[in-house]
C-alpha cells in the first residue's frame, strides 16, 4: 500500500493563499483498489505533478460540504469512469455531498453521482466492498453531517478523523487503527471550533495507540508554527511515531510494522518546486522557504526514529 499527499494546506486562509497545496490525498493498493481522499482545489493537477494517474481510481471520498475538501470531485469523477463513458467506482461521504443538509451541498451533481455506485456514510455505517470494510466516523464538526472513515482489510485498519474538533468518543471510532490519519488544523494547544489542535491529536493517540500516526490539512498557524516540530512535540508526548505530511508526500506501507514505512524520494522537478516557492500570508510575501534539503533532512529524522 502507498499512501500520497496531493496537498497539506487546511482551512479557508491556506486554501485561498495555497501556501500549501490543497489535493487532499491518495490511498494505492488498499486490497488491489485506490482511493482518493477529500480531492480539494487542485487535486487533479496535483496528481499528475506527483506521479499517480487519476484514471486509475477505484472510489472518491468527500468527508463533507467544504470547499477545501470537495472541489475536484466532479473532475475525478471524470477521469474515474472515462469521462462519464463507462460504469465504474464508488463515491462515498457524507449526507450533505449528496444530497445537501441545511445551507452545505449537495457537491455532486445528480449526472456525476449517475455512472458510480453512491454511499452516504454516517457514525458507525459500513459497507464490505471487495472483501475491504468501509466504516463512517462521527466528526463535530461546522457541517454537522461531516463524516471519517476506518478501513479494514485482513486485520489491518487506516483511519482517517476528517474535520472535527476532540470530543470524549473520538477514539471508539478509531479504536484499533494500526495507521491515524488527522486533520490538525492548528498547533499547540490553539484549538479552534470544530477542528483539532496537536494537543488534542496527541490525546487521541494516546487513547487509540497506532502504529503510526500522520498529521495534514494545516491551517496558517500551524505552518508559521513549523508542523514537523509539532509532530516530533506529538512523538516525544506519546511515543508514537508521529510525521507531519508535506505536499507531495508518498510513503510505501509496511503492512506488517507501519512504523517502518519508507518515505519515497521526491522527484526533481517536486523538490525544486519546495526550493523555489514563496509562502504568501495575508498578501505579505515570508522569505522562510521548505526547501528539498530541509525535507530530505526529515525524512533522515523519520527513518531515524
Amino acid at each position: 500500500m502507498r499512501i500520497t499527499f496531493l496537498g497539506t494546506g487546511g482551512g479557508r486562509f491556506a486554501t485561498i493563499s495555497q501556501r500549501r497545496m490543497t489535493g487532499g490525498f491518495r490511498i494505492d493498493d488498499f486490497n488491489g483498489k485506490n482511493y482518493h481522499i477529500d480531492p480539494g482545489p487542485g487535486a487533479l493537477v496535483r496528481s499528475y505533478q506527483f506521479g499517480v494517474d487519476p484514471k486509475r481510481l477505484d472510489g472518491i471520498f468527500v468527508s463533507h460540504a467544504h470547499t477545501d475538501h470537495y472541489t475536484d470531485s466532479e473532475v475525478l469523477i471524470e477521469s474515474m469512469t472515462r469521462g462519464m463513458t463507462k460504469e465504474n467506482g464508488i463515491i462515498m461521504g457524507s449526507r450533505s455531498v449528496f444530497e445537501g443538509f441545511k445551507e452545505w451541498g449537495p457537491c455532486i451533481s445528480s449526472y456525476h453521482k449517475s455512472n458510480s455506485e453512491n454511499l452516504i456514510l454516517g457514525p458507525n455505517k459500513s459497507k464490505v466492498l471487495d472483501n475491504m470494510t468501509i466504516k463512517g466516523t462521527k466528526t463535530v464538526h461546522g457541517d454537522p453531517t461531516c463524516v471519517g472513515f476506518q478501513m479494514e482489510h485482513d486485520d489491518f485498519r487506516l483511519s482517517y478523523t476528517a474535520d472535527t474538533k476532540y470530543f470524549d468518543k473520538l477514539a471508539h471510532y478509531h479504536k484499533n487503527a494500526n495507521i491515524l490519519i488527522a486533520s490538525v488544523i492548528r498547533p499547540g494547544s490553539k484549538s479552534i471550533k470544530g477542528h483539532m489542535c496537536s494537543d488534542k491529536f496527541a490525546e487521541l493517540i494516546e487513547e487509540v495507540k497506532p502504529d503510526l500516526a500522520i498529521m495534514t490539512h494545516f491551517g496558517l498557524k500551524m505552518l508559521n508554527a513549523n508542523p514537523i516540530l509539532e509532530a516530533k512535540n506529538v512523538l516525544s508526548r506519546t511515543g508514537v511515531k508521529t510525521i507531519a505530511a508535506f505536499d507531495g508526500m508518498s510513503l510505501d506501507i509496511n503492512m506488517n510494522d507501519p512504523a517502518k514505512s519508507k518515505f519515497i524520494s521526491l522527484k526533481d522537478n517536486v523538490a525544486r518546486s519546495f526550493r523555489n516557492a514563496e509562502t504568501v500570508d495575508s498578501g505579505n510575501v515570508i522569505n522562510k522557504r521548505e526547501n528539498s534539503d530541509k525535507l530530505i533532512s526529515y525524512t533522515r529524522d523519520f527513518y531515524g526514529r
